[in-house]
């Protein structure tokens, strides 16, 4: 390289010549810097790695049974039906999910969509299928679930005299491990669920070890049904009678009482029923084991204007004037080892008639001679929201033979499985380093399940303060005129009202009694005509028929 001039000798002419030339230089490299194309700029991105996919071989799996909850009114039932699409979810579907998502199913798919419900290869069981808007507190499912016990190893050994070998030439694996609790350090299950349900559906408790080829539908030999209503049923006039005068608000208990005595025992209940042909059912006869009317704790919310004159007072001995509390809050309970197609809501549709003085309860007998009324006459059952299946019993085998032995009697079956509920000791104490997951098993206190509980109870608790404030303040606004609220007898005999368990009655214009109605084809009829539509022989002709039998159909 050639040394630099030497800048001093030069006279401020070079000098500015010299730093032109130079200007110029620079000027046309930058020129011709910018015409050429410039190379694309080169990318950085992160290379994303697929996730691992779970090995389920990797697993232990152990068949148990889940006990859980639900409020139905967002659901449509609990039952999922492939391709049958449905305005609401299920809430079978979400709890699929919720078990997929937790890995603690291994479905078998079959070349189907993995986002579909699928419960082939879980030896999934459930206990009863509710319909759209019904709640349940004592759902049972039985599945087979991946387990955290250590999976027993096995390594290569050469034979010889301090050992033997399997006839494969191995054995197990000679190092010592701390025992497996099969409760204390398995996975927790209640838990794992409950972080990803949504919060209107809540595990329970689990069972361990169900009997051998367990059936949460054949193994259940009772259910339990509640039906929740208020007394008075809708808003009463003032001034009205509080002994179930036909069509009225307040509903007689103890004819309703009396009514639902008679639903107890061996009867047919085709008349109490929805009759599904698809199932081609011949045999309507059901136990019920208990039907009554039990009272809840006395209301203390909505409804502070009927415990105020003119709807609460009542005149005592001395001629003051008392305050009863209301609305009363009963319910309908059931037990019955299997139930038809809305059989509960048809029975509680039958039972607010005579409530209301519509009918006696004599029209329970007749409803239940199926000689004398072969064919169902024309009612609309009752709503479905306040129905709740409270509850699921599985006895031992030991009881059912004791009872299969007395059919006339009306057994008293005890749950014998051994439920671990939320908070139960045994649950909740993972003794083994290795079963640690880092969720929390607490009943009360901060992310527990009572937490949860209360906030869904707390958004309806607010709903009816606001909507019975409202009615309160609605009352004492204005001028009162008993005159102007009470019907007269002509309206009430053009315009009969019927509560059904929904928030308001229904107008039915003349109420004509059940046994002077229309009465719908006999459940042989309707069978036959939907097996020639279908091309079914007839059901007598059928080998092998599956057990007559629909349970858990509410």
């Amino acid at each position: 390289m050639d040394p630099p001039p030497d800048y001093t000798s030069w006279t401020n002419t070079d000098l500015i010549s010299r730093v032109t030339a130079l200007e110029t230089q620079v000027s046309a490299q930058n020129l011709a810097h910018l015409k050429s194309p410039s190379p694309p700029p080169q990318s950085y991105k992160k290379k994303i790695k697929p996730p691992n996919r779970f090995d389920p071989s990797k697993y232990n799996t152990r068949l148990i049974a889940l006990k859980f909850a639900y409020l139905g009114k967002r659901y449509n039932g609990f039952e999922h039906h492939t391709n049958n699409k449905t305005p609401l979810p299920t809430v079978e579907e979400a709890l699929w999910r919720a078990l997929m998502k937790t890995r603690l199913i291994f479905p078998d798919f079959n070349g189907g969509k993995e986002d579909e419900v699928c419960w082939d290869g879980c030896e999934y069981s459930k206990c009863g299928r509710t319909d759209r808007g019904v709640s349940a507190f004592g759902q049972v499912i039985g599945l087979r679930v991946r387990s955290s016990q250590p999976k027993e190893r096995a390594r290569d050994v050469v034979k010889d005299d301090d050992g033997v070998a399997d006839e494969d030439g191995t054995v197990p694996d000679v190092r010592k491990e701390d025992a497996w609790d099969s409760v204390a350090d398995e996975l927790p299950y209640i838990q794992l669920l409950n972080r990803v349900l949504p919060p209107d559906i809540r595990v329970l408790a689990w069972c361990p070890e169900p009997p051998p080829d367990f059936s949460a539908r054949f193994n259940c030999k009772e259910r339990r049904y509640r039906y929740f209503f208020t007394n008075p049923a809708f808003s009463p006039v003032p001034g009205e009678s509080r002994k179930g005068d036909s069509g009225g608000a307040w509903l007689n208990i103890e004819a309703m009482q009396q009514a639902a005595k008679k639903l107890e025992g061996l009867h047919d209940f085709s008349n109490f029923c929805k009759v599904d042909p698809s199932k081609q059912i011949s045999d309507f006869r059901r136990r019920i084991f208990h039907a009554s009317i039990e009272r809840v704790s006395p209301s203390q919310g909505a409804g502070a204007f009927l415990e105020r004159p003119p709807f609460g007072q009542s005149a005592q001995p001395d001629g003051a004037m008392a305050i009863s509390q209301s609305p009363e809050l009963y319910y309908f309970e059931v037990y019955g080892s299997a139930f038809l197609w809305h059989q509960v809501r048809h029975m509680v549709a039958i039972l607010f008639l005579v409530a209301q003085g519509h009918e006696q309860p004599s029209v329970v007998d007749d409803l239940l001679d199926t000689h004398s009324t072969p064919g169902k006459p024309v009612y609309e059952m009752a709503d479905d929201t306040p129905l709740v299946l409270w509850d699921c019993i599985f006895p031992d085998a030991a009881e059912v033979a004791r009872n299969s032995h007395a059919p006339s009697a009306n057994p008293k079956y005890v749950d014998a499985l051994n439920w671990l509920y939320i908070g139960d000791q045994a649950s909740h104490e993972f003794t083994s380093p290795r079963a640690s997951t880092g969720v929390e098993d607490r009943k009360f206190g901060r992310m527990s399940i009572m937490e949860d509980l209360w906030a869904v109870w707390q958004t309806r608790k607010m709903d009816e303060l606001l909507a019975g404030s409202l009615m309160d303040l609605v009352s004492q606004q204005g001028q009162f005129s008993a005159q102007q609220a009470t019907l007269t007898d002509g309206d009430a005999e053009r315009s009969a009202r019927v509560f059904d368990g929904s928030e308001s009655p229904r107008t039915v214009g003349r109420y004509l009694p059940i046994m002077q109605r229309e009465r719908l084809d006999t459940p042989d009829i309707v069978n036959a005509r939907y097996a020639v539509r279908k091309g079914l022989m007839p059901k007598a002709d059928r080998n092998g028929a599956a057990a007559d039998v629909a349970d858990g159909d509410e």
